[in-house]
């Protein structure tokens, strides 16, 4: 799923998602306080507008352009850079993030683990580290032409984790609001994890 796919996705319709923002999101990151938060895979921008509006400074990123224009036309928020880019290709800034959010975030496995391990090394020591992924179905006929098993899910990210981190949440869950149309996702797979040094 590369810069191509996602634009390719965008321009098929006006708006992919509904402008709200993901529970999950919702349900853990109100407890924070509000620091810098990088939301990676921010699509048209609706967590990062709901973190901004909670007082968080946000780089939104997404390897999309259409989607970080789309984004940004919904009007100016001061309190986010929005920025596209790969974090393959360009991992964030080093320990700079009090929070670093991954809504559905898509990446390939790769056996160095580099991409994953740059984003897991952006969080700041107190800061929160919070993955959500779609609990892979059983039935083949509902993975559209790509193999889940292929993409990091929460407990891949979560085994990559050391010592210095604390995981408060490694599970399985039932969504609480309805998939995308089309989409057959009942549950979600959920890490939280705080790092502590």
């Amino acid at each position: 799923m590369d810069q191509k796919f996602w634009d390719e996705r965008y321009l098929e319709t006006e708006q992919i998602w509904s402008n709200n923002p993901n529970p999950v999101l919702l349900e853990h990151a109100t407890t924070l306080t509000p620091g810098r938060a990088l939301d990676l895979g921010c699509g048209e921008g609706a967590d990062a507008r709901w973190l901004a509006g909670r007082g968080w400074q946000v780089t939104a990123v997404d390897i999309s352009p259409v989607a970080i224009d789309r984004a940004r036309a919904l009007g100016d928020e001061p309190a986010i850079v929005w920025q596209q880019a790969d974090v393959v290709v360009t991992p964030p800034p080093s320990r700079a993030f009090d929070l670093v959010s991954l809504q559905y975030f898509t990446i390939l496995k790769t056996p160095d683990d580099l991409a994953v391990r740059g984003i897991i090394d952006a969080v700041a020591v107190g800061g929160t580290l919070l993955s959500v992924f779609h609990e892979i179905p059983d039935d083949p006929e509902h993975w559209h032409d790509l193999d889940p098993h292929d993409f990091y899910e929460p407990h891949d990210i979560a085994e990559l984790l050391g010592d210095d981190w604390r995981i408060d949440i490694d599970r399985t869950q039932v969504r609480t609001t309805a998939p995308p149309e089309g989409a057959h996702h009942t549950h979600d797979t959920v890490l939280l994890a705080v790092r502590l040094s």
